[in-house]
């Protein structure tokens, strides 16, 4: 009779708390970024430092998280330029930008009331080039 022989899968680690500090590997994971994005926004971003240790390690505090969070978000949700992030930086500051994922009435907002009206200056515009495309293309078509 052959022996089955149980292999014990990879031991899980335990969560982190929440004021643990991350890796690169575990930002990117959480993120959903990939690392080298991390490393090109340290570079476009001062206001990211995460503490670096032997051989260049970095290990992110959970500040640095929150505002790596709020960059993505307004980088790829927000549709933002880098340029325009850090001048949102320079404006209000890491904290203020990183506070206003969560509090009305903060640059979030004001980034989103911006964004919704470029947004309906844009739908006039488009309806605008409609009419004037309608009376070029005349009765005929």
């Amino acid at each position: 009779m052959a022996q089955t022989i149980l292999q014990n899968p990879a031991p899980r680690r335990a969560a982190k708390s929440a004021a643990a500090f991350r890796t690169i590997s575990e930002v990117a994971v959480d993120l959903d970024v990939p690392q080298h994005v991390l490393r090109f926004w340290e570079t476009k971003f001062p206001q990211i430092r995460p503490l670096k240790r032997g051989g260049g390690r970095r290990y992110y505090r959970p500040e640095d998280l929150v505002l790596l969070r709020r960059i993505r978000d307004l980088l790829y949700g927000d549709g933002y330029t880098i340029k325009g992030v850090q001048k949102l930086l320079r404006e209000n500051g890491a904290k203020a930008l990183a506070a206003g994922a969560d509090e009305p009435g903060t640059v979030g907002a004001k980034g989103d009331k911006l964004a919704s009206r470029q947004r309906a200056e844009l739908e006039d515009l488009l309806t605008e080039l409609e009419a004037l495309r309608g009376m070029l293309d005349g009765p005929d078509r």
